[in-house]
């Protein structure tokens, strides 16, 4: 059973926030951290935008995870 885009944003977006959260950082400071807007790393933690994956190494980056992390609890 394949995922639809909305269902692979929103994963993602939850992993996010779990990571973000679990390292105690505001999402001001991710954002400030991975130099995107705040209201751009917002929309990715609802599910509500697809984002690059530049972004999303960036958001690795300042979470100081791999990439793949990020994609630990998208369902196949």
């Amino acid at each position: 059973m394949s995922l639809t885009k909305e269902e692979v944003s929103k994963n993602l977006g939850n992993s996010i926030r779990t990571i973000r959260q679990s390292k105690q950082f505001s999402i001001e400071k991710l954002a400030l951290d991975a130099g995107i807007e705040y209201t751009h790393l917002s929309r990715i933690e609802l599910g509500k935008i697809n984002t690059s994956i530049y972004h999303l190494y960036r958001i690795s980056k300042a979470l100081d995870i791999h990439l793949a992390e990020l994609f630990q609890d998208v369902p196949h």
